[in-house]
């Protein structure tokens, strides 16, 4: 199919003058970081004090938009979420200058989850909303420019509520991406798939069927977006189980496959016309491929928008795999606390420090464990090295350290270009060897290269013994693969032995492939962290042992972080290390295995 409808075409015709002032907002913040990168800082650190400067926050710390960097750093520490947690709480009730200032309308709340069981309340204000829209109207612009021909077509976005529920104060709180999608201009929606609606549906299972329902509906499709790669890769799987189901709703109109309200549901009627042709397109793809296979599907698909960085790389190589390398345009480093980079190409998650935005400080890895690190400026990082990032927005956050781990991989002329590495929580130590989240990525990926395994998804996580070690945690895949049936078998405890006199592995010995990945992926661990290796080589940590898990063990893993989170379904991050010692038993027993 190539042949684009007159209406998509006229669409993208009228919206020529969005993309133009889009490009131009583009070409001011590349002006910006090219040259300037020192100065806009200062002057978005002058922008921020002063917009928020008759806040309760402002006063208790005397600030002021005169005030010099060093002054701002004697006056507000580096800080977690607990020094602005009480006057967050005084908003949320209704006392908005208690963070921001009399200028600074809020907007809503953006819910993540926190270190503790209690979830943290993000303000979104007026201003915090239009730098985020405005990130992302620059990510949408670049990426439309590689890839003309997405203009004439349709986007897949998956986004959340951001009405979960509201504040004593009556603020709504939620997913700021529901917010700007229920913002949307009709013009800008009729490029949407998948209504804004949708975003309300509570159930997680009802809501990936009903935007299957729509999305395999709609041969036009260009691009899918989310934030997670795993998400896609679960649609597919939920595609495949209700294939049937999908098809016959498609055919004759409806959604029967799910229970949904009626308020939802009549929002979105006129959407679920029936299409007899599609369903036979449809029906004729799983027969001859065993399931959707999404370029049959969608035939003019583009470009798939997730993370790519970090625990989220795990997952690409599959993702490319099911999706016949369609490329990979990774959104930036963001979170609800802020946006913070812009990728300017595919299949890259380096991104330029979006230097208009926030006030943004880095604290060497290094110096972490300092009592007086040395903290610096946006211009003044360095190449190959990484650094935590600390924010100061428009939302009241100052020197916030939101624990994400970059590093500088060049500069944008003057500006910095990131990566993200890891969550600092995401780094586990049992005998000091500081194994990082993103070590353990791209040593699993060695190993899968190195021995042709492939597991579906993986965690590492401490496990005691004499000496003590880590458990590498599988699921096996759906793929029919002879790779994959080895992976399958993994976990089947034949009492073998690493050959260094410590023990049996959970591992069959018998299975050479699966004796390979478990060795490969423990010696590339060494290579890439001195400290293990030293650990391992002295006997001071054992070989790691890889175990498989059930899909239903998974899923309870899953749905028990979940809870925990206070986070949406969206927002979740499977976490490819889990540094907690009492994991292992606390995870086995959640999910019955003990």
């Amino acid at each position: 199919m190539s042949k684009i409808p007159l209406a998509y075409r006229m669409r993208a015709a009228a919206g020529t003058f969005l993309r133009r002032r889009m490009r131009q907002s583009q070409r001011e913040f590349l002006a910006a970081a090219r040259v300037g990168c020192r100065d806009s800082q200062q002057a978005v650190l002058r922008g921020l004090l002063q917009l928020n400067h008759d806040s309760q926050f402002s006063r208790d710390r005397r600030l002021s938009s005169g005030m010099s960097l060093s002054e701002f750093r004697s006056a507000v520490p580096v800080a977690d979420y607990e020094l602005v947690r009480p006057y967050v709480q005084r908003v949320a009730a209704g006392e908005h200058q208690a963070l921001l200032g009399s200028a600074n309308r809020l907007q809503m709340f953006a819910v993540t989850s926190g270190t503790t069981s209690e979830s943290k309340l993000i303000p979104v204000t007026d201003r915090f909303l239009h730098d985020y829209r405005r990130g992302w109207q620059m990510w949408g612009i670049g990426t439309y420019s590689e890839h003309a021909r997405l203009q004439k077509l349709n986007i897949v976005q998956i986004s959340s509520s951001h009405r979960r529920f509201t504040t004593p104060g009556g603020t709504p709180c939620g997913n700021i991406s529901g917010l700007v999608a229920a913002m949307q201009s009709t013009i800008v929606r009729t490029l949407y798939t998948v209504p804004s609606a949708v975003a309300e549906i509570g159930d997680a299972e009802a809501k990936r069927y009903t935007i299957l329902r729509m999305a395999l509906a709609d041969p036009y499709v260009g691009m899918l977006i989310t934030a997670n790669p795993s998400t896609l890769l679960q649609l597919l799987d939920h595609a495949n189980q209700h294939a049937e189901s999908l098809i016959r709703d498609i055919r004759d109109g409806g959604l029967s496959g799910c229970e949904l309200p009626e308020s939802i549901r009549g929002l979105m009627r006129k959407r679920l016309r029936a299409n007899r042709v599609r369903a036979g397109v449809l029906e004729s793809i799983v027969q001859e491929h065993g399931g959707f296979r999404p370029r049959s599907c969608w035939p003019m698909l583009g470009v798939l928008g997730v993370w790519c960085g970090g625990s989220a790389a795990a997952y690409i190589p599959r993702l490319k795999q099911q999706f016949d390398d369609v490329p990979v345009r990774d959104h930036g480093l963001h979170a609800s606390e802020g946006r913070m980079t812009l990728p300017l190409e595919d299949n890259s998650s380096a991104g330029i420090l979006e230097v208009q935005t926030h006030f943004f400080e880095f604290i060497p890895v290094r110096e972490s464990e300092s009592t007086q690190p040395v903290v610096l400026e946006a211009h003044e990082l360095e190449e190959g090295r990484e650094y935590f990032i600390l924010l100061t927005t428009s939302s009241g956050l100052y020197r916030y350290n939101i624990q994400d781990v970059v590093r500088c991989v060049g500069f944008y002329g003057t500006t910095p270009i990131l990566e993200f590495r890891h969550k600092g929580a995401h780094i586990s130590s049992i005998t000091g060897e500081k194994i990082a989240e993103s070590q353990v990525v791209e040593s699993v990926r060695t190993a899968c290269s190195l021995t042709g395994l492939s597991p579906q998804i993986y965690t590492l996580t401490p496990c005691w013994g004499e000496p003590p070690g880590y458990t590498l945690y599988v699921g096996r895949s759906n793929d029919k693969s002879a790779s994959h049936r080895a992976v399958s078998a993994v976990g089947r405890d034949s009492g073998g032995s690493d050959g260094s006199g410590r023990g049996p592995l959970p591992l069959a010995a018998q299975n050479n492939a699966q004796s390979q990945f478990a060795m490969a992926l423990d010696e590339d661990l060494c290579r890439r962290n001195v400290e293990y290796g030293e650990k391992r080589h002295t006997g001071r940590l054992q070989m790691i042992r890889v175990q498989e898990l059930s899909p239903d063990a998974w899923k309870s893993f899953t749905s028990l972080r979940q809870s925990g989170s206070g986070g949406s379904a969206e927002q979740y991050k499977h976490p490819c290390l889990m540094p907690d010692p009492q994991f292992e038993e606390k995870f086995l027993k959640a999910c019955g295995l003990r």
